[in-house]
């Protein structure tokens, strides 16, 4: 006869309080199927978080590729530093749960709000982006535990079978939260809404499991706590959602610097203008009585600015215009009519077509008051087609020969897109993309690119020109201050150096650089960008054809307040003592663009 267990062992020998059948006010396969759905609730969450940081961090930093890789790698390293951590809590599994989802649910929920609010106030989210990243990372690894000692309290079953179960559920909820952000919450709710509901979701999730399925297990004080924990986490969101509308507001503000006149979230971006509220002709250009200059935002970032555009847009165009015939012309990019408008001033053009990949755009150019009298109301010339289409897929469609034929060619393409430093914009600077082009391209015909600044971003701006000649084109380079230099003679006189107690002259085409501060509110990514702290920026430029160009002016060229043959030459040679030589050319395999 084997004599009973001491006293003092039972305590050792008895199960510990984690693996001890939980007393549940359903029966066990019911109590199964609501944690395996709450498992699902919650990994779409988790996801959720995720895209949106992914998400919000390409909007404000830019770069989606490297922003995608940090926000991934920091969090799955956190979940496994959560899931260690975790192990702690599995002897109280049920308190632990719902302390970590209503934990998860504010930080994840008020997350978009706080990296806004870093961007906009602090000018910078990156710090931000890894510590949020970080924390959420280590509650959502802290699930997986807890979640499996609470299955297998419902109902024991062997550990292989319970985790097919649990990472079912979880990879089922990841789906459905991945499809859920970019089709219903993203353009229903918008990013800060989107976030903030998400958490509610998260909080009612957890917190309904623990205060009710395992209400049993809770002391009363346990139950109070959490209750109240939930409670107020639910009152920070709803608040949240409440102040979303005036907070954007503030960070507009803080951002711009004046409130928004236009803000609209389209399929592609947000677009924000703001100043250009003035009458008449002079109205984008803020003359007398107009108020602040017309300043177009898209994605965060300064693509148009009225006091300076026109700088732009005349180095872009002109230097294109010259050289050969140029009665049908193409524009990539240059939905805001600016391009087009000047092109238009050229009597002999007989059509444009004018490919651009955001509608909105084009609506906004077409129908704003300031924007359409800065653009002259270009768009609405019977001589430009808009098509709404990518401009790579647009060029491979139009490339295509029909019937054996080919395409009737382009005396002039101008390529008016965002830097090739924005990932999302590598493509249509690869080698392939001026392949497609050049199959379009008159065998006299021009083809100019905005290439992005050639003094911040050298290596960035010569790649682009050496993929230009990977397809058989010949190049010349050239670039533009983005505001009025003085001039006062010496050395530097014909580069458009400002010398001190100089006099405004002539046009310069080099100036002072831009820059380069990816995490600054208002980044200078495309046309009209935002000055720098030295006063002006760069835009540089390169102009291609299949024999050797040389920039120059047309003889008909209209008068222009930006560049001079004498001013084009100089610059023409500046860039040619700056080139970069040997660097290899970007593909779509092998992108070589970094902002």
């Amino acid at each position: 006869m084997i004599d009973p267990p001491e006293p003092a062992l039972t305590g050792a020998l008895r199960p510990p309080e984690a693996m001890e059948p939980a007393r549940l006010p359903v029966s066990s396969g019911l109590g199964r199927l609501l944690v395996l759905a709450v498992v699902f609730v919650c990994a779409a969450c988790g996801l959720v978080y995720e895209l949106e940081l992914v998400a919000l961090a390409t909007y404000l930093v830019g770069d989606s590729v490297t922003q995608a890789s940090v926000v991934l790698s920091v969090m799955v390293f956190a979940m496994g530093g959560g899931a260690l951590l975790a192990k702690r809590l599995r002897c109280r599994a049920a308190v632990g749960f719902g302390t970590v989802e209503a934990a998860l649910a504010l930080v994840g929920g008020t997350s978009a709000m706080a990296l806004y609010a870093c961007f906009a106030w602090f000018g910078q989210s990156r710090s931000a982006l890894v510590g949020f990243s970080l924390v959420i990372g280590v509650l959502i690894g802290a699930e997986v535990p807890l979640l499996m000692t609470l299955i297998q309290r419902v109902r024991r079953q062997d550990a292989g079978g319970a985790v097919a179960d649990l990472f079912a559920a979880d990879y089922v909820g990841a789906l459905v939260g991945g499809l859920a952000f970019p089709f219903l919450l993203l353009p229903c709710l918008g990013q800060l809404t989107g976030a903030l509901v998400t958490g509610g979701v998260n909080a009612v999730a957890g917190g309904a499991l623990v205060l009710w399925l395992f209400r049993r297990d809770l002391t009363a004080r346990a139950r109070w706590t959490l209750l109240v924990i939930n409670a107020l986490v639910l009152a920070l969101l709803a608040a949240g959602m409440m102040l979303v509308t005036p907070f954007e507001q503030a960070a507009r503000r803080a951002v711009y610097g004046s409130a928004a006149r236009v803000a609209v979230q389209t399929d592609f971006q947000e677009v924000v203008m703001t100043g250009g509220t003035g009458g008449g002709a002079g109205a984008g250009r803020g003359r007398k009585g107009s108020g602040r200059p017309l300043e177009l935002y898209l994605d965060g970032r300064l693509r148009v600015s009225a006091s300076n555009e026109y700088r732009y847009h005349e180095a872009l165009v002109h230097p294109a215009m010259a050289g050969g015939p140029r009665g049908r012309v193409l524009v990539l990019g240059g939905g805001d009519g600016l391009a087009a408008r000047e092109i238009l001033r050229y009597r002999s053009v007989r059509s444009v077509t004018v490919v651009e990949l955001d509608p909105g755009v084009v609506r906004l150019a077409r129908t704003d008051p300031g924007l359409s009298a800065l653009n002259r109301r270009s768009l609405s010339d019977p001589r430009v087609r808009v098509v709404t289409a990518d401009a790579f897929d647009w060029l491979r469609q139009r490339g295509a020969s029909r019937g054996g034929r080919r395409p009737a060619p382009y005396d002039v393409i101008v390529s008016d897109l965002p830097d090739p430093g924005i990932t999302a914009s590598t493509k249509l600077y690869s080698q392939e993309f001026y392949g497609l082009a050049t199959r379009l391209l008159a065998d006299d015909g021009r083809l100019v690119v905005h290439a992005g600044s050639p003094v911040t971003r050298p290596r960035t701006y010569w790649t682009v020109e050496a993929t230009l000649r990977s397809v058989g084109l010949s190049t010349a380079a050239y670039r533009m201050t983005g505001r009025p230099t003085d001039f006062s003679g010496g050395p530097d006189r014909e580069l458009g150096f400002p010398t001190p107690g100089g006099t405004p002259s002539s046009p310069g085409l080099v100036g002072p650089a831009e820059p380069d501060e990816p995490d600054a509110p208002v980044g200078p990514v495309g046309p009209g960008g935002a000055p720098s702290r030295d006063g002006a920026h760069y835009w540089g430029f390169v102009l291609a054809a299949r024999q050797p160009p040389h920039p120059s002016l047309a003889p008909d060229a209209p008068p222009l307040a930006a560049i001079t043959h004498h001013s084009l030459n100089a610059s023409v040679r500046a860039s040619d003592r700056a080139r970069i030589p040997g660097l290899p050319a970007s593909t779509l395999m092998h992108p070589r663009y970094r902002e």
